[in-house]
């Protein structure tokens, strides 16, 4: 037999369609299903910070912490301010949810009183220091020369400066209230901030895109809020997060040692002092304002890596 076959042989050849041969159409839908779907910086943002769940718990506290503790005056049972000398320090019952303190007020009123303003301090004081930080670093990365030499020297004679005596010394000159004390805590946390933007500013400014702005006769400070800020929005975040847990602490510490908030506004710190002479009998007055600032600390932290993973161009999560 001829292993060759003839044209009728051919003709007579019923022409099947092979199965493993996908059909044009198919292929080009099939190729439309894989593009991938262009998101924006926003969605891949969005994306990234929820899922990390950690960073969403934090978020979520945190809010709740917020709404708690600025509308407390509509919804809480006792004023935070009414006395009651006879009845005392007692433990926590149902009446009192917190139980209460020496002269007999209401301690959870209390504890959303106080967390009214050491959250009040802690996000202003971020904010201001995120602004100053952030000006003061971007002006020395992008001119360098003696305007970063100078800016920088300023940076590290403040981050050199016994940070707490300062404080204090301020704060018995000036009095403890909350606008002084977010002023002078502003003053002393926007060091780290401004290292960090100039650091930024230093890796960005020699790219293409700013180059191309230069040429193009954007000015110094066009270049500045519009091309380099918004590429170390990442890092400015993630400080900025960190510098409210770092307020609240500083200013705990302060109120603690007499120096913070003073009677008849409350803190956390000023509750923590207040119970000083009094915790071993009564340790719900040392635990229930210790467990508020820890909260917030983690919580604070917790969104903070969250930003930290969701600003990260290369997270692949």
């Amino acid at each position: 037999m001829s292993m060759y076959m003839d044209r009728d042989d051919i003709a007579d050849v019923d022409l099947m369609p092979n199965p493993h041969v996908p059909d044009s159409g198919d292929v080009d839908a099939e190729l439309v299903q894989a593009e991938p779907v262009a998101r924006s910086q926003w969605q891949l943002f969005r994306r990234r910070f929820f899922h990390h769940k950690l960073a969403v718990f934090g978020l979520v506290v945190m809010v709740l912490l917020f709404v708690a503790c600025f509308t407390s005056q509509w919804w809480l049972p006792h004023d935070p301010n009414t006395q009651d000398i006879l009845l005392g320090p007692t433990a926590p019952s149902r009446e009192h949810w917190f139980g209460t303190d020496q002269l007999g007020r209401d301690y959870f009123a209390r504890v959303m009183e106080g967390g009214k303003i050491s959250l009040k301090i802690g996000l202003a004081v971020a904010l201001l220091s995120t602004v100053v930080g952030t000006i003061a670093g971007s002006v020395a990365g992008f001119f360098s020369g003696w305007t970063d030499q100078i800016l920088m020297r300023v940076t590290d004679l403040f981050l050199i400066v016994p940070s707490i005596a300062i404080l204090a010394i301020a704060l018995k000159t000036f009095g403890g209230t909350d606008t002084v004390i977010m002023l002078v805590l502003a003053g002393l946390f926007w060091m780290a901030i401004a290292r960090v933007v100039r650091g930024q500013v230093l890796a960005v400014k020699e790219k293409e895109f700013v180059e191309a702005a230069r040429a193009a006769g954007a000015s110094n400070s066009r270049i500045i809020f519009r091309h380099l800020l918004p590429n170390c929005i990442g890092p400015i975040m993630v400080n900025m997060t960190l510098a409210i847990a770092g307020a609240i602490v500083t200013e705990s510490t302060l109120s603690f040692l007499g120096f913070g908030v003073q009677p008849p506004k409350t803190s956390w710190g000023n509750m923590l002092a207040d119970a000083k002479g009094n915790y071993a009998v009564n340790t719900h007055l040392l635990y229930f304002p210790g467990l508020m600032i820890l909260i917030t600390v983690l919580c604070v932290n917790f969104i903070g890596d969250g930003l930290r993973d969701a600003f990260d161009p290369q997270a692949r999560r």
